[in-house]
């Protein structure tokens, strides 16, 4: 075990990615995916491309996913063994034919890094996408420029082209993006990717007939503490420890009656 974690830090640490990690059974991944059909049945396929945020604080089996044994062992492979989720949200790319693009835009998003506008120092952030439709080039799968993340901070500006999905509407300018080292992260359902706030990253629009939705999670190391951040102020509402102890305490632990920590 602890020879994977090692293997898995060092190809994390030298190109800020790591991809094509099991996490769901196939009996997982269908329950899973019957409980957000209820989410989509509830609120709307246009609500729910983007609006699902933090209900890891409402729902058992969504905060049971963001707190996963296969997922963690990851995350504490390359954060170290103390962490605390930061904040969740589903986003789902739908084929045209199930919600229609807005004045024929299809959604994408535009090179950028995570850590941008997170609010946040003292230590990495790690995203993950865990994909709950199997995704490729035609639906719109995650493209990552391995190295970026040893860059530092990027500029970034408001966004050329309409149709980015990203919250500030943010982009990085061509010209910093080295696309041409682009590599795709295909994923089967169950199958998670994980990349450093660093990391320089987009997605293309999904053109496909096919849904592409994901469970996008972000963890910090219990030493990262929160900054102002003049260009987004941000609160952390949705804090939760869920791998070893915090002797740090700079977040709250907002840990909702229902989990119990096991990593």
């Amino acid at each position: 075990m602890k020879a994977v974690a090692s293997q898995m830090k060092a190809l994390y640490e030298a190109n800020g990615y790591l991809t094509a990690i099991h996490v769901l059974g196939e009996k997982e991944m269908e329950q899973a995916s019957k409980e957000y059909g209820k989410l989509e049945q509830t609120f709307g396929k246009e609500y729910t491309q983007y609006n699902l945020h933090n209900i890891h604080m409402e729902h058992e089996w969504v905060m049971n996913l963001a707190s996963h044994p296969n997922l963690l062992q990851a995350i504490t492979a390359v954060l170290g063994p103390n962490v605390i989720l930061l904040d969740s949200r589903f986003i789902c790319k739908y084929p045209s034919s199930d919600v229609p693009h807005k004045e024929n835009i299809a959604p994408y998003v535009a090179w950028h890094q995570d850590i941008k506008y997170w609010g946040f120092e003292g230590g990495p952030v790690a995203s993950v996408w865990l994909a709950f439709d199997d995704v490729d080039a035609e639906n719109g799968v995650l493209q990552i420029i391995p190295g970026s993340h040893k860059q530092g901070v990027l500029e970034h500006r408001i966004a050329e082209s309409p149709g980015n999905m990203l919250t500030a509407n943010q982009e990085i300018p061509k010209h910093l993006v080295n696309a041409e080292d682009a590599v795709e992260c295909p994923l089967k359902a169950g199958q998670m990717s994980v990349h450093d706030g660093l990391t320089v990253h987009a997605s293309e629009p999904n053109l496909s007939n096919r849904r592409r939705c994901g469970f996008v999670i972000r963890y910090v190391p219990t030493a990262a503490y929160p900054v102002e951040d003049p260009e987004r102020p941000r609160t952390f509402p949705a804090t939760v420890l869920v791998a070893g102890t915090d002797e740090f305490q700079n977040f709250q632990n907002n840990a909702p009656n229902f989990f119990t920590k096991t990593f």
